[in-house]
């Protein structure tokens, strides 16, 4: 079910995956929005209600003037307090990784569990796709065709416009967020209280394996790692053993 709720004058919008489970709120990457977790929402229900939001600037979330780090990890604490909820598991994918450990370090009181998917302590993201992204194409097989390889993981946020064929995303906005994300989090991610549960996909391009293994160091015992045969977007790449692995992680006593 599709829901929204006004920060700042400005409307957030939401998937409720509905469900008697535990709440269990999602956070997407760029390019991607919260229909991207419909998957994972089937694969964790009944025991797992998946509430994904569309962070500002993607999906059916209003773009904004701005997209630093301090704007989406505000844009969370309103989500969370709009839901009206106690302490709860945090996942977030690439730039929602990076979100998520941002919320849960700096309030504690609201995240019990994170589960971050792909993404370090350290970025040094890399815009140079998203400013080759063509901003319409004549039908939905032409834009398939114009992003190759890379259609499938961007399929969510396409969307038929009077002009043409294009995307829930500004590609200046990405940008925008796109170098806000870059520098070094270390601070955030060793803040971090709750257990932790870190995904890397063994072919990504994002995140190495020794930072990996260096963030989960750092962490202690509160932390650990998981690599699964995938690339940057493992949950699209290894649905069910992503699936499997988030699961058993939440289940896990404390």
């Amino acid at each position: 079910m599709r829901e929204s709720f006004s920060v700042g004058g400005r409307k957030l919008s939401y998937l409720d995956f509905g469900g008697p489970g535990q709440p269990l709120l999602a956070l997407h990457g760029h390019y991607n929005e919260a229909s991207a977790f419909a998957p994972l929402a089937g694969a964790l229900a009944p025991r797992w209600q998946v509430i994904a939001l569309d962070q500002r600037g993607h999906g059916e979330s209003d773009r904004a003037a701005g997209y630093g780090r301090d704007d989406y990890t505000a844009d969370l604490v309103a989500f969370h307090r709009h839901l009206g909820l106690g302490p709860v598991p945090v996942l977030g994918h690439s730039l929602g990784g990076v979100n998520a450990y941002q919320f849960a370090a700096r309030h504690p009181e609201l995240v019990s569990r994170l589960i971050v998917e792909d993404i370090g302590a350290e970025v040094q993201c890399d815009w140079s796709f998203t400013t080759r992204l063509p901003s319409t194409a004549p039908s939905r097989e032409a834009l398939v065709a114009a992003l190759g390889a890379a259609a499938p993981y961007l399929a969510c946020a396409f969307r038929q416009r009077d002009g043409g064929w294009g995307f829930s995303f500004g590609i200046a906005d990405t940008v925008a967020s796109q170098q806000a994300l870059n520098g070094d989090h270390w601070g955030d991610w060793t803040a971090v209280s709750c257990p932790t549960l870190l995904v890397r996909g063994t072919a990504s391009d994002e995140l190495a394996a020794d930072h990996a293994r260096a963030m989960v160091a750092r962490r202690g015992r509160r932390a650990r790692l998981v690599e699964l045969a995938a690339g940057h977007v493992v949950h699209h790449d290894a649905p069910e053993r992503f699936a499997a692995e988030v699961a058993g992680f939440l289940s896990e006593p404390y």
